[in-house]
């Protein structure tokens, strides 16, 4: 889907859920009003809180999708994580106010008032909400937004608030306990941990993470499908935005290819990549392998085995002997299990250099990306 139609679907989506909000809050407002109810009246701020989310999404997809510029070469697809934490700290905030307002009404109980047609505008609020959830995160997994999904989970957590309200009335009807003022704390306390996680989630994002397994997994078999390739390392994803990849890799290849061939190659591979994979490699780094020399390859087996002894080394991979100079050169992938790295790859390379003392030895700490 390409980012004119996705900005079309996250908008329409967004006017729905701004429509049934407003309906809805609507319609709780006076129900709340009339029947003294706190947790009703809670139940319709929040809808427009929903409301308010949804008119924060439409913005973070449009200025998200504008193009380009001087001062962000790589567009403003970020802005939607902007929008989605927004909408975090909206839920965040509309849950510790509902917990304050809940626990005033248990220090200082009012009696409540409900009738028959309050309680069917609550049951028909359930069932929109339900409804609305479902579509809103569908579509915001469908198209890979985060302010969709958040929205789409709230209207979820909406739901839980006016079914538990419609249960507290029946509670209410039956025995003349009123139970809501403490539903409506536990209710609160349920908004909040989910506006925590929220937060953290779409901070993590824009901090950066790790690069998704599966669009890993499809660089790599692109690229491994080149026959000059012989090995694909450091494949390293930059989130720009839903969507929006830019990446590098580095690949080994044989040291009997010219600069020509290479030159050729890299150009093959970064347009297959964006063409099956949807990104953009602003860089593909050469590890040179010696292929003609038997004494290098078993050379290369030995150390190899005697790094990946360390239980925290994953990988080991650039490596290439230069005989002129009696020169080995590699990268070490060390594990963010170990407690200390460096200090373990400082051990490694300081017994491969005990081992191999006639040669000087160029090795790299390498990150488990």
């Amino acid at each position: 889907m390409n980012d004119m139609n996705r900005e079309k679907v996250i908008i329409k989506t967004s006017v729905i859920g701004i429509v049934a909000n407003l309906f809805l809050s609507v319609f709780k407002i006076i129900v709340g009003t009339v029947s003294n109810s706190i947790a009703i009246t809670l139940d319709a701020v929040n809808n427009i809180s929903d409301a308010a989310s949804s008119v924060i999404t439409i913005v973070g997809a449009k200025l998200a999708n504008a193009k380009p510029n001087k001062k962000h070469p790589f567009g403003h697809g970020r802005t939607e994580y902007l929008s989605a934490m927004l909408i975090a700290i909206i839920i965040l905030y509309a849950g510790i106010t509902s917990l304050r307002q809940s626990v005033m009404k248990i220090i200082e109980p009012e009696e409540v008032n409900y009738t028959i047609p309050s309680l069917i505008i609550i049951g028909v609020a359930v069932i929109v909400k339900i409804v609305l959830g479902i579509y809103v995160k569908s579509v915001g997994e469908k198209v890979n937004s985060d302010s969709l999904i958040n929205s789409g989970e709230d209207a979820k957590f909406d739901a839980i608030i006016s079914l538990s309200t419609l249960v507290a009335a029946i509670i209410f009807l039956k025995t003349k306990i009123s139970v809501e003022a403490y539903l409506g704390a536990i209710i609160s306390l349920i908004i909040i941990k989910s506006g925590v996680g929220m937060l953290k989630d779409t901070i993590s994002s824009i901090l950066g993470e790790s690069g998704d397994a599966e669009i890993l997994t499809k660089i790599r078999e692109v690229i491994s499908g080149f026959d000059e390739v012989k090995g694909v390392h450091d494949i390293i994803i930059n989130d720009y935005g839903p969507e929006k990849w830019m990446a590098s890799v580095h690949i080994e290849l044989a040291d009997t290819l010219t600069a020509n061939e290479i030159d050729k190659l890299t150009r093959d591979i970064t347009s297959e990549v964006y063409k099956k994979c949807n990104v953009v490699l602003t860089a593909v780094g050469i590890y040179s392998l010696n292929t003609r020399d038997e004494d290098v390859i078993s050379l290369r087996k030995d150390v190899t085995q005697m790094i990946l002894s360390n239980q925290h080394a994953m990988q080991v991979h650039g490596f290439y002997y230069d005989k002129e100079s009696k020169t080995l050169r590699f990268d070490v992938v060390m594990s963010f299990d170990a407690v200390d790295r460096e200090k373990e790859f400082n051990e490694i390379v300081e017994n491969v250099k005990n081992k191999y003392s006639d040669y000087k030895i160029i090795a790299t700490l390498d990150t488990e990306f």
